[in-house]
């Protein structure tokens, strides 16, 4: 597995942040939760955000996405400051998606009828609505259970239809939370090899949170360390397991990427 991702992009000195977040902060009550937090997804990479239970990664994501409100600072998508951008705005118009950590998918309907309902939304043009569903479960490996209700199909397939949702609207960015989720190895192994070719094939920037370190650091290009609500350290994998905060706040002594 430790074969999955070939080669890492370290270097972006040249290229703007396609997404940035700038001093974020917020607080419920007297718990704060992000603490002037700075980050940013350069065009083409795979960022991950590793962190202890509580540590504010399913926040980034909502604050990113505008289902949370920051107190303070400011979302930079393409240059733009999007705070004031509602959800649909920030999605269509600066090309976010998001494959949520809990389905992401219509329960008692099919494979084939969850992409139609979403690209009848996302997608204006009828004719490319099909062509666009049928590549999408080409592409997954979905056609053998296109007809099978979703809650139906296995784990690993779910995660397939879930990200095949979220590409309908062709995203530029895609938040993942939690993909590996309650998966099989295999499972793992394929979501990893789909996350690496949307990054490879598709230039699609990707922000990835996921409690299994592990495998989130054989896909990404680097990776930060978020505990008490600030990024604490970041680099890429290999530099990652060895830097001292990092293991102090997150991977302990005896971590190893396998």
């Amino acid at each position: 597995m430790s074969n999955i991702k070939k080669f890492r992009l370290t270097s972006f000195k040249e290229q703007k942040p396609i997404l940035k977040l700038d001093k974020i902060s917020l607080k419920y009550g007297k718990k704060i939760i992000l603490d002037n937090l700075d980050l940013k997804l350069n065009p083409g990479q795979i960022l991950g955000i590793l962190g202890p239970n509580g540590a504010g990664k399913s926040t980034i994501f909502n604050i990113i996405l505008g289902l949370i409100k920051e107190d303070f600072g400011s979302i930079i998508i393409n240059s733009k400051v999007v705070n004031q951008f509602p959800i649909y705005q920030r999605t269509k118009k600066f090309k976010l998606g998001i494959v949520p950590q809990s389905f992401g998918w219509f329960h008692d309907m099919t494979v084939h009828e969850n992409l139609k309902a979403v690209a009848e939304i996302t997608i204006d043009k009828p004719s490319y609505r099909d062509e666009k569903i049928n590549s999408l479960i080409s592409a997954f490996e979905l056609d053998s259970i296109r007809n099978l209700k979703a809650i139906q199909c296995s784990g690993g397939q779910q995660r397939r239809l879930s990200i095949a949702i979220a590409l309908l609207s062709e995203p530029n960015i895609l938040l993942l939370d939690e993909p590996y989720a309650s998966l099989d190895i295999m499972s793992i192994r394929t979501l990893s090899e789909i996350i690496v070719s949307l990054q490879t094939r598709n230039n699609i920037s990707i922000i990835i949170t996921d409690h299994n370190a592990a495998d989130l650091l054989k896909v990404v290009d680097s990776c930060a360390i978020l505990n008490n609500g600030k990024i604490i350290a970041q680099d890429t994998p290999s530099k990652l397991i060895k830097n001292i905060d990092a293991r102090k706040a997150y991977f302990g002594e005896s971590f190893k990427i396998s």
